[in-house]
C-alpha cells in the first residue's frame, strides 16, 4: 500500500470496522482510515479523495446493490471493495457486475484480506476462491473460443482496448473510463464489445471470472502495457 492511501470503511459493526482499521493500519502505519456507520453517513465525506472503500452490503437504509451503487456514485475515483458475510457466488457475481473491484467475505483470513487488498491496489480485481470455484460461474456460452485465443493474449487487442479492459477490470463504470481515457461513452461500449467478444464473455462478471481463469491479470502489469492504464 502507498505511504499517504486514504481509505474509507463503511460498516454498521464498530468493531468490525475497528479490526478492519488495525488490520490496513499493521500493514501500513500512514494509512488515513475514514470511517462511517452507513451510507448515508458517509454522505459527508463526499468530495473527499479516496484511494478504497471497504463496505458492507447490508447496513440499515440500504441494502444490496443498491448499497454499492450509491458508495460508488458517492466516491467514483475510488476502488470500491465489498466486505461482506454473504459468501453466495450469485451475491459475488452481481456485486462484480456492479461495479465492485473486489469481493472479500468476511471470514476471509487476515493475511488472505491483505493480499486481496493488495491485488485491488495494483489494478487487478479479487474475487474469493469460492466463487471461482462454484461450478457455473464461469459458464459462457462460447469459453472454447477464448481458451484458444488465450496463447495470443493480448496481441489481439488495440492499446486503447487494453487501456479499457485495465479500467474495467479495476470495477470503474463506463462514464468513467470514458472520462479517464479521453474518449466517448459509446467508444467504451464498443472497445468493451471487442474485449467480450475475445474472452468469450457477454458481460463485466464474465469478463472478471475469465481474466481470472486465464491470468491475464499478471499480462496486463507488464510495463508496457502498465503505460497504457489512465492515471489520477
Amino acid at each position: 500500500m502507498n505511504p499517504g492511501m486514504r481509505v474509507l470503511l463503511i460498516d454498521d459493526h464498530p468493531l468490525f470496522r475497528e479490526g478492519l482499521k488495525g488490520l490496513l493500519l499493521g500493514l501500513e502505519p500512514s494509512v488515513q482510515v475514514e470511517q462511517a456507520g452507513s451510507i448515508d453517513m458517509a454522505l459527508s465525506l463526499q468530495g473527499q479523495a479516496f484511494d478504497l472503500v471497504l463496505m458492507d452490503l447490508n447496513m440499515p437504509g440500504s441494502q444490496g446493490m443498491e448499497a454499492l451503487l450509491r458508495t460508488k456514485a458517492l466516491f467514483e475515483a475510488a476502488a470500491v471493495v465489498v466486505v461482506s458475510g454473504d459468501e453466495s457466488p450469485s451475491t459475488i457475481q452481481s456485486a462484480i457486475q456492479h461495479g465492485a473491484a473486489g469481493y472479500v467475505p468476511k471470514t476471509t483470513d487476515p493475511s488472505v484480506t491483505i493480499q486481496a487488498l493488495r491485488l485491488v491496489l495494483a489494478q487487478g480485481t479479487y474475487l474469493p476462491p469460492e466463487a471461482l470455484r462454484q461450478p457455473g460461474a464461469t459458464e459462457t456460452a462460447s469459453a472454447p473460443a477464448a481458451a484458444a485465443a488465450a496463447p495470443s493474449w493480448p496481441k489481439e487487442l488495440s492499446p486503447r482496448q487494453l487501456a479499457v479492459l485495465r479500467c474495467l477490470l479495476q470495477g470503474k463504470p463506463n462514464k468513467v473510463i470514458a472520462r479517464e481515457i479521453g474518449i466517448a461513452e459509446g467508444t467504451v461500449k464498443a472497445h468493451l464489445w471487442a474485449v467480450y467478444q475475445l474472452l468469450g464473455v457477454s458481460n463485466r462478471a464474465q469478463a472478471m471470472y475469465r481474466a481470472h481463469e486465464l491470468q491475464l491479470f499478471s499480462a496486463l502489469d507488464t510495463p508496457q502495457l502498465a503505460s497504457l492504464a489512465p492515471h489520477h
